[in-house]
């Protein structure tokens, strides 16, 4: 089961002080993967398509998103889910990126 973690302790900036200021905190999963190795990929966005719930996480060495549906349980701890199809692949992809889109578009 994969889990959600702050990258650091405390307010997760990596540096010693008050937290009296406002700065993105990174949130990341472990992924265990099938030959036993941990892979922690920072989340990039939690988002829904046709009333269910997808993560991207970014692959920390390839650089690229990984996407997966995802149940929340109550521990918070996280089940994600292979899209197996692809047809519901594309659907996801294409949120997903509109998402992309957007976030640059707000950037600039």
């Amino acid at each position: 089961m994969s889990e959600i973690k702050n990258e650091n302790n405390g307010c997760g900036c990596g540096h010693d002080h008050d937290h009296d200021h406002d700065h993105e905190h990174v949130h990341t999963v472990t992924l265990e993967l099938e030959n036993g190795e941990e892979l922690v990929c920072p989340i990039l966005e939690i988002f829904e398509v046709e009333g269910k719930e997808y993560i991207a996480l970014l692959h920390p060495e390839e650089e690229v998103a990984l996407l997966y549906g995802f149940v929340e349980h109550e521990d918070e701890s996280l089940e994600l889910t292979e899209i197996v199809s692809d047809e519901e692949y594309e659907l996801v992809a294409a949120a997903f990126n509109e998402l992309v889109e957007e976030d640059e578009e707000d950037e600039a």
